[in-house]
């Protein structure tokens, strides 16, 4: 299995926080990094997004549809996130997009097994690959553009 982190890009100041857009800056975050994605995930891949606005209008960078997902969204949980997409064991390859502090707690669970802070920039992609029978692996981290 592939899991993919990618942390919802720069976003206004505001309230109530759901309802944040992204900047100018966000915006060309999330294309650099949606285009970068669309080159290199498989067609049948599950995008998964926080239900925010930030959110999913980082996701919109990929291009391609996308589920609203609560487990990633505000309040979530590592443990929770992990079991939600099957994390090992399952099959494919899903994209997680979301948010701090909880992507940096599930980065750490997977290769701590523990829950550390761990911090994922603004627009960062984190990927992992994980099996049946072999321990995690960070296959990459793509930085946001800056």
């Amino acid at each position: 299995m592939d899991l993919i982190l990618w942390r919802h890009a720069e976003a206004a100041d505001g309230f109530p926080d759901s309802v944040r857009p992204l900047t100018d800056k966000g915006r060309k975050q999330a294309k650099s990094a949606g285009a970068w994605l669309r080159k290199r995930l498989p067609e049948e891949a599950r995008i998964l997004v926080s239900s925010t606005v930030r959110t999913r209008e980082t996701a919109e960078g990929l291009g391609r549809p996308f589920e609203i997902a609560d487990s990633v969204s505000p309040g979530g949980t590592a443990a929770g996130i992990l079991e939600a997409v099957g994390w090992p064991e399952g099959d494919g390859t899903v994209v997680l997009v979301g948010h701090q502090p909880v992507l940096g707690h599930v980065a750490a669970l997977i290769l701590t097994g523990e829950v550390y802070p761990f911090s994922v920039k603004k627009g960062a992609v984190w990927w992992f690959r994980g099996g049946k029978t072999e321990g995690p692996v960070l296959k990459l981290v793509h930085p946001a553009e800056s």
